[in-house]
């Protein structure tokens, strides 16, 4: 867990609510979660307080802000679009958001007891995202570019977690990503974050898709990833047949990401967050095939 740049207290958060929505001052609030980028709060029964907690996640925030409106309208899934705003003061440097709480476990943390029903919303849910993302739609250096731009990540997270990784299945994978062509059409919408604590899950299934910060526009391989993160391999069915059918090369890139993504919450999950080490060998088992 990466370390906050600023101390975020209730006494804060009731100064901040106090002075910029007084009329949500007075609602019961719960200190929820300390999250990479972000400190959550409940705020009364429907509302939760999202607060950047280092300086790096202030721009994700404003992402959020400008973007989730317009697109929660036409998902199927509820997502944590913002219903207030919240400035920087003299208290607190960055701003804030006050979106609509949303029930479930987090994905890392539960099992899908239907998850063939889920395979079907995650592929909905990014059919209706994928459409072709606007002039002025952000860019993100670190998700949905070409994926040589990430080797160098690999080679390092490989080698960081060697004994832990079969590095050389490992590599044969991300080596057939890289030779699959990269995607030439116009741009589309992508989440940029796809995996399971990126999700919540009630009832057996997925519920909503959470924490928009990374999105951009981009190569829709990117967010295939979540699939092979989140579904085990006999739903994976469902889901094409939802998202509207996949071809190869869609699905070699997203393999490359799925590979990625699993190495960087391995490496996450072995130092502080055992769930994430649990998702990301899941999902090594199943993209990866053993050498020897």
């Amino acid at each position: 867990m990466a370390n906050a740049e600023v101390e975020i207290t209730a006494e804060l958060v009731q100064d901040l609510l106090r002075d910029q929505h007084p009329d949500l001052a007075e609602l019961a609030l719960t200190r929820v979660a300390e999250g990479w980028d972000n400190s959550l709060w409940r705020l009364g029964d429907s509302l939760l307080v999202r607060l950047p907690r280092r300086a790096v996640a202030a721009p994700l925030t404003i992402n959020e802000q400008r973007w989730l409106p317009g697109l929660s309208a036409r998902l199927p899934l509820p997502l944590p679009a913002p219903v207030r705003i919240g400035r920087p003061s003299a208290e607190y440097p960055w701003g804030w958001s006050i979106v609509p709480w949303l029930d479930g476990v987090p994905g890392d943390r539960a099992e899908l007891s239907d998850p063939v029903d889920a395979a079907a919303r995650l592929g909905r849910f990014l059919r209706a995202l994928h459409h072709n993302a606007p002039a002025e739609a952000p860019h993100n250096p670190y998700r949905s570019v070409a994926l040589a731009a990430r080797s160098a990540t690999v080679d390092e997270r490989l080698e960081h977690l060697a004994g832990e990784v079969d590095a050389e299945a490992a590599l044969r994978v991300w080596h057939q990503a890289l030779a699959a062509p990269p995607w030439t059409r116009p741009p589309v919408w992508v989440h940029g974050d796809l995996h399971p604590a990126n999700t919540l899950v009630a009832h057996g299934t997925l519920a909503a898709v959470v924490d928009f910060g990374d999105l951009c526009a981009g190569d829709p391989a990117t967010d295939l990833a979540g699939a092979w993160m989140l579904l085990p391999a006999s739903s994976l069915g469902a889901f094409r047949a939802a998202y509207g059918g996949t071809d190869v090369d869609l699905e070699r890139r997203s393999l490359g990401w799925a590979l990625l993504f699993a190495l960087m919450l391995l490496g996450i999950g072995l130092e502080d967050r055992p769930t994430y080490a649990r998702v990301a060998r899941s999902t090594l088992a199943r993209i990866v095939e053993p050498s020897g």
